[in-house]
Parts: structure tokens; sequence; C-alpha cells
């Protein structure tokens, strides 16, 4: 299997300088090609493979005005060439949007195969330094000098932070022992998920916590001449502060999902729709303040390192209204009903414990039949669970269906 190490990398004013250069070249191959082939479609409805789009770049270095980029290494601009193919691949096939232009002010990076980086005794030589790139090595249990790195993607952050990420080809690890313990996942905003067992993981809030900082270094910038250095001034704090937020929420989401991969066999969550809930305008700060893609995302590849089962149920089924001890299911439960009463067995529910339980069964009983993922889209009826107004109040909507 493939994994991949992230690191801190401190280059010297030198390499930042080549870096930048490759990160500029990198952004305008990129929307050159993207431009070239979005009128080649629409002018004469071809479309475009990436041998044709490697001889445009080509044509491109012919160019007296696009010199500057044979001063790059080649092998970042045939890669970007490779990752936009892949992005109109992802697109035919309704994997993801349309792929966009690049800017200089968001996240810059270049990928470099083994053709054009040199890794020897924990030392990375980049193709066009004539030194080692420094980086920090932040895993106790691994040896740098024992990985062998097929890519390197160097990357710079808007807050002015340097990244390096090692894609390996590394063995498969030791499943952990069983434990004998099954839990379902109801994912919701005032907690950021409740489990079968009744336990509640308390929602971090990052976002929310440094909203009050975001305004007013915001405020600054909108305040600043456009162009002036003062203003990128200004835009750098912005950007390091939502940089805090992230790597936030990125630890929260990975210690969240180790324990739960540790300590349960099998885990059960629902194939929530978050492009659809995010459209709301109410909900849409808080829900994507949790990270549950991320979440999903982490779960999925713990799950498969470590030998565990992630059973991932229908987004429609009614986990909310359904009575997990007698199976009598409402007809109606507004979201603004945290606590409800089953009228056949007379039962008091917690609303998110009660959906966890149900997602748990839900997920058994698929796993037993052989699948591990129900798709959205089956023949099964729609509940209106999933389809209720939302609350006025974000804090106390709950169960990851707002």
């Amino acid at each position: 299997m493939r994994t991949a190490y992230k690191v801190r990398v401190y280059p010297t004013p030198e390499q930042a300088v080549l870096l930048n250069r490759t990160f500029g070249s990198v952004r305008k191959v990129w929307n050159e090609v993207l431009e070239w082939r979005t009128k080649r479609y629409r002018v004469e409805r071809a479309t475009t493979s990436y041998a044709q789009t490697d001889r445009y770049l080509t044509e491109l270095k012919r160019d007296p005005g696009f010199a500057f980029l044979c001063e790059v290494s080649s092998v970042p601009l045939q890669q970007t060439l490779r990752h936009q193919y892949t992005a109109f691949v992802n697109f035919f096939a309704g994997r993801a949007r349309y792929p966009r232009f690049k800017s200089r002010n968001g996240r810059q990076s270049a990928t470099y195969t083994r053709s054009a980086f040199r890794y020897r005794d924990a030392e990375l030589f980049l193709a066009k330094m004539s030194g080692p790139l420094r980086f920090v090595w932040s895993w106790d249990h691994i040896d740098p000098a024992s990985i062998d790195p097929t890519t390197v993607t160097v990357s710079r952050e808007p807050d002015g932070m340097w990244h390096a990420s090692f894609a390996v080809d590394a063995h498969d690890r030791d499943p952990l022992e069983m434990t004998g313990s099954h839990a379902g996942l109801d994912l919701g905003i005032n907690d950021f998920a409740v489990t079968s067992d009744g336990e509640r993981i308390a929602n971090p809030r990052h976002l929310e916590r440094k909203q009050r900082n975001l305004a007013r270094y915001q405020r600054r910038v909108a305040r600043k001449c456009r162009g002036s250095a003062n203003r990128k001034k200004a835009a750098r704090k912005v950007a390091a502060a939502h940089g805090k937020v992230q790597r936030a929420r990125e630890d929260f989401l990975h210690k969240t999902t180790t324990e739960l991969t540790r300590r349960y066999d099998v885990i059960v969550i629902e194939d929530l729709h978050v492009a659809g809930m995010v459209r709301n305008r109410r909900l849409a700060k808080h829900i994507s303040d949790c990270g549950w893609g991320t979440f999903r995302t982490l779960l999925e590849y713990k799950a498969a390192q470590w030998g565990r089962r992630l059973v991932v149920i229908d987004r429609w089924f009614p986990s909310s209204k359904a009575c997990s001890q007698c199976g009598h299911l409402l007809a109606r439960l507004s979201l603004s009903t945290r606590h409800w009463t089953c009228p056949d067995c007379g039962t008091r529910h917690d609303r998110d414990v009660n959906a966890a339980k149900n997602i748990l069964a839900e997920g058994l009983s698929v796993s037993a039949c052989g699948a591990d993922v129900r798709r959205a889209g089956t023949s099964r009826t729609r509940s209106a669970a999933k389809q209720e107004a939302p609350r006025s109040d974000p804090g106390r909507a709950g169960g990851g269906r707002p």
C-alpha cells in the first residue's frame, strides 16, 4: 500500500527563489493548457489527450515569451499536465467539478518524480539545486534514511509555511487485535459524534473560537490599499490564522479516528451528502468546521491499514425516526425534538443515541450481506428526517442531518 509522510521544510533563500520560480511555472502551464483545451473543445468540439497537452507544452517552451519555463525542471511541468488530465477524467466521470484556474494567492505546489530528485541518507536533493533541502522529521519510530520515496511534492501555504510530502510504497501493517466491540456513529454539530454506546465526542469548534481574531485581521486587510505591502502583510496574518484552524482541526480528526479505530472492530457511519448540506446558509460554516468528509476519509484508510471494517449505510436510512427497541417508525420528527418517547413500546429516547444504535444495527445487517457501502439512490423510500427544515439555532442542531 502507499502512504505519505508530510514534513516541514526550511529552504535557504536561494532554494526559496528556485522553488517560487518553479511554482510560478507550474501555475502558468496549468492555466495556459487549461485555457487552450477549453477553447479547443468549444471551437472544434475536440477532446484533448495527455499526449496532445505534452506536445503543446513543447510548443510553449519554444515561444520566446515562455523562455522562463526552461529555467526550471521539466518534471513538475509534466506532472501538472498529468494532474490536469486526471482532473478531467474525474470531471467526466461525475466525481469532481470542472477544473479551475490556479491563483498565485493560494497554496502553491510542485511534484517531483524519481528522475528529478535524489534521496540518500535522509537528505533530499531536488533538480536544479546544488545543496540538500532541509526538512524536519516528526516520526521517532521511523528512520528517515530507511524510506524510499517514489514522488516528492513540495508546497508553500498562503501563510508562508513550507512542506514536503514523501509518497512511499509501504508494507501492510499487522492488523490490530480484535476487541469484539462494534460502534455506530451519528455525526452532528452540537456534538461532533455520538456513539451507539452513548459516548459523546465534543465538537471543538475550531473556527468559531478563532472567529473574533479572523474578523479583526480581515478588517485590517480591508483598510489597506490594494497592491500595497501592508495589505500583503495583513493578508498573511489572515492566512496564518486560517492555517492554525486547519492544523488544529486535522489534529483533532486524526486523534479521534485513531482512537475509534483502535477501540472498535466494526464502525458504521452514514453516507452524508456534505456538499449538499453546506448549501444551507445558516449551517454551512458550522458544517464545514466539523470536517465530516475528512473524518470519513481518515476512517477509511486507517480501518484498511489496521484490519478494521468500516461500513457506510444509505444516507436516506431513517435512523432518527425509528425506535431502536421495537422498530416503530415515526411519521415525522422535527430537529427541535432532542428526546422522544416511542408510542408503541414507551421507551424514552435520546435522539442522537437512538440514531447511533439504529445506524449500528443497519450497518451490521448490511455487513452480514457482504456489502461494505450502500450507495445513495436505492429503492428505499426517502425519509422525511433528512428533509426537515433547519432550526434557527445551529448550536443545537444534531444528528449530522441539518
